[in-house]
């Protein structure tokens, strides 16, 4: 099996072999959420996307310290540096502190990632509380030329950098077409150029946080947190920066920028971004009022739902598509993925209580299956392909089940590791009863309850409430087939 692990690199544009600054540590560093409204679909893609990375890496026994930030502050409306903070404005309309709108949107993102099962970062620091690294960077980027201070806020300067520095090297853009297609914006006067960007903003008066400095009461722009946690955490350099596409500019971008700036070296070997969830082809998210909630889609309260999905369905659902590549939501599509992963979790049920039913020379191989798996997370983290390898897994554990494949003790060992390996400990994905703390174990004993009762039923010659437990059963999604052993269902 060959271990080399490619990762597509934003910055080149193509795929690249993954060779660690420092083996076996891995530096890694994922933008979180602003945390000012319910986490919604669109928080799940990047956290679960990551999440796949960071088990792999883990699995291949990298020793991974994975940074994944909570943004608290000095993110304001429109991601532009004009307006009111985002936190501040929620804080304003529902008479709550700051802080105590980051703190319950912290909690209810938090309670989301566990339903999702994505493991906690190695370490997960806020913005506001990493003010002071945030400072000291902006006095090394004052002290290299590339920043200016303008009426009480510190503004980076891009068409300075750019001369020795190509800025736009991430998104490809150009200083020049910058100069071409932007105007001058309403209240960016103070600004040399539109597109410069503020390291330091003065606060307004009715701007509630805000920190004292040498340039004036106020706050850190947007950019500037993950520059200087970074920086704080994994070093000047480090292995794997991602977020979502629509952080690459200017977020990103100035992420480079600064840290050059400050530092004097590119600061992230693989740059990876994961493209967006889209509902009709337009982006979802809470700026254009199409977001759904996952709360909404774990109660199903959603217009656009016909009802409740678990999180281990949104799970497989956001992993069937390569995180490169554009997801469309749509019920229907929840559906076949929630149909798909019930699938999967049938036959691992049934591969738990299998036992051997062949000998070496006439047993199935799993061989072959292990390294497709292997080969599909190597390239670039393939998930919706290791899917499609497991479901060939799925085909041959039905088929050793109803007798007509043989397998061995040692292939049969061999393919239950599979299934934990990949199923469990990479993909992430649990029984419906285990993400939900227990939930379906009542279930399960109250459908083997009504089975007892249709089965008396049936003996005592009551046939209409016989069908009647079955009709409701099957209404309820529980499929019944009745066997001479007696009856089996499924979900």
């Amino acid at each position: 099996m060959d271990n080399k692990l490619t990762i597509y690199n934003t910055l080149s544009k193509k795929k690249e072999i993954f060779e660690p600054l420092n083996p076996p540590h891995v530096g890694m560093y994922v933008c979180g959420p602003t945390v000012y409204g319910d986490p919604h679909l669109g928080h799940a893609r990047p956290a679960i996307a990551f999440d796949l990375v960071f088990r792999y890496l883990q699995h291949l026994d990298y020793k991974v310290r994975y940074v994944r930030n909570i943004t608290d502050v000095g993110h304001l409306e429109n991601d532009a540096d004009e307006g009111e903070d985002k936190i501040a404005k929620k804080a304003r309309l529902e008479e709550l502190e700051p802080m105590e709108v980051v703190q319950y949107y912290t909690n209810s993102y938090h309670a989301a990632m566990q339903a999702l099962n994505v493991l906690n970062p190695s370490i997960e620091p806020n913005a506001s509380g990493h003010i002071i690294e945030q400072m000291t960077m902006i006095r090394k980027i004052l002290k290299s030329g590339y920043a200016y201070e303008s009426a009480g806020s510190i503004y980076f300067d891009v068409e300075k950098y750019n001369e020795t520095n190509p800025y736009g090297i991430l998104s490809g853009r150009k200083v020049e077409d910058l100069i071409a297609t932007t105007r001058e914006l309403d209240g960016q006067g103070e600004k040399k150029n539109s597109f410069d960007f503020a390291l330091w903003k003065k606060a307004a008066p009715e701007h509630i946080m805000r920190w004292p400095s040498e340039w004036s009461d106020g706050f850190p722009g947007w950019h500037m947190e993950c520059s200087a946690m970074g920086t704080r955490y994994l070093g000047e350099q480090f292995d794997i920066h991602g977020g979502g596409m629509d952080l690459l500019f200017p977020h990103h971008e100035s992420e480079i920028a600064q840290s050059v700036a400050a530092n004097g070296k590119m600061p992230v070997r693989y740059w990876m971004h994961n493209n967006m969830i889209t509902i009709n082809g337009q982006k979802m998210g809470k700026s254009l009022g199409n977001a759904v909630s996952l709360e909404e889609f774990f109660t199903g309260e959603h217009p656009l739902l016909t009802h409740a999905y678990s999180p281990m369905t949104i799970r497989f659902f956001i992993m069937q598509a390569h995180y490169r590549s554009t997801l469309d939501f749509s019920n229907e599509a929840l559906q076949a993925a929630e149909k798909g992963y019930r699938r999967m979790m049938a036959a691992m049920e049934v591969l738990e209580k299998l036992e051997a039913n062949g000998k070496p020379g006439e047993s199935v191989k799993i061989n072959w299956l292990k390294d497709k798996c292997y080969e599909a997370m190597n390239d670039d983290f393939n998930s919706p392909v290791l899917i499609a390898h497991l479901f060939d897994g799925v085909k041959t554990i039905n088929s050793i089940k109803d007798g007509k494949l043989k397998i061995d003790k040692e292939n049969l060992i061999a393919l239950k590791e599979l299934f934990m390996i990949f199923g469990n400990d990479i993909l992430g994905l649990k029984s419906e009863g285990e993400a939900a703390g227990g939930q379906d174990d009542l279930s399960s004993k109250l459908i083997e309850t009504l089975l007892d009762l249709r089965r008396e039923s049936k003996l005592n010659k009551d046939f209409n409430t016989a069908d009647k437990i079955r009709d409701q059963l099957t209404a309820m999604g529980v499929t019944l087939k009745d066997t001479k052993e007696g009856t089996e269902w499924s979900l």
